[in-house]
């Protein structure tokens, strides 16, 4: 198997951790598409969910479908007009810094776990993700990269045995997600991210507690210090400021 049909696999594998939901119904196997497909930026904010083409597209009825949708709304990346239309949301920007304060906090409690147990083998996987990250990278393949970039945070809650706050996390992420997705192409960006996974993955093995709060600190606070200039590259994305 070659890299990049490695990395698919393992992304569609990733799936299963987005959430809680049952992703083998109907209705999950729909929220997951439509999702991935929100978050990767194929469907824009702004862009009409027709329910009917949807069905024919997942060879499923309406049922599932509005289920689904149900399931996006919660999340707050769709909004549905009684007898009228769905909506792709625009992102919402507190929303996104409530998910990163959460997810900064866990975060950087998994690492430190992991610091602790002092156990090289745990990162196995976590080091080989971001060795197929880094060739995704040299690629500048985008889909690909933020694939193993969330394979790569994952693999950390399961060598923490934590992996079900995975679910709490990315069940409510898809405002974030955008915005990386938005940031990512920038001019030295995935190097950036690159260069920060290593050093996370180096304080964790060195034991170092300093190290491994002020590299996934500094990890995850970089694209909302971008937003400035994220939300002037893209200001249809967001919507207008009182």
């Amino acid at each position: 198997m070659n890299v990049s049909s490695l990395s698919e696999a393992l992304v569609r594998m990733s799936d299963d951790l987005l959430g809680p939901v049952q992703h083998g119904s109907a209705a999950g196997r729909v929220y997951t598409r439509l999702r991935n497909r929100i978050v990767s930026l194929e469907l824009l904010p702004g862009a009409v969910l027709s329910r009917a083409e949807i069905a024919r597209e997942n060879e499923v009825s309406q049922s599932p479908v509005r289920e689904a949708i149900q399931m996006l709304e919660q999340e707050g990346l769709v909004v549905s007009f009684p007898q009228s239309k769905t909506l792709v949301t625009k992102i919402d920007v507190e929303h996104a810094r409530e998910t990163q304060f959460l997810r900064l906090s866990v975060e950087i409690e998994v690492a430190k776990t992991l610091a602790r147990k002092n156990d090289p083998e745990l990162l196995l996987p976590t080091r080989r993700i971001l060795r197929m990250q880094k060739m995704a990278g040299e690629d500048h393949d985008i889909s690909e990269f933020t694939g193993l970039d969330r394979l790569f945070h994952l693999s950390l809650f399961n060598a923490a045995g934590v992996a079900s706050l995975w679910h709490i996390i990315a069940g409510r992420s898809g405002h974030i997600d955008r915005l990386r997705r938005l940031n990512l192409p920038d001019p030295g960006k995935m190097a950036a991210v690159l260069d920060l996974h290593e050093r996370i993955v180096n304080a964790i093995t060195e034991g170092d507690l300093a190290k491994v709060e002020a590299a996934i600190r500094e990890h995850l606070s970089g694209t909302l210090a971008s937003l400035p200039s994220i939300r002037k590259s893209h200001p249809d994305f967001f919507p207008e400021e009182i």
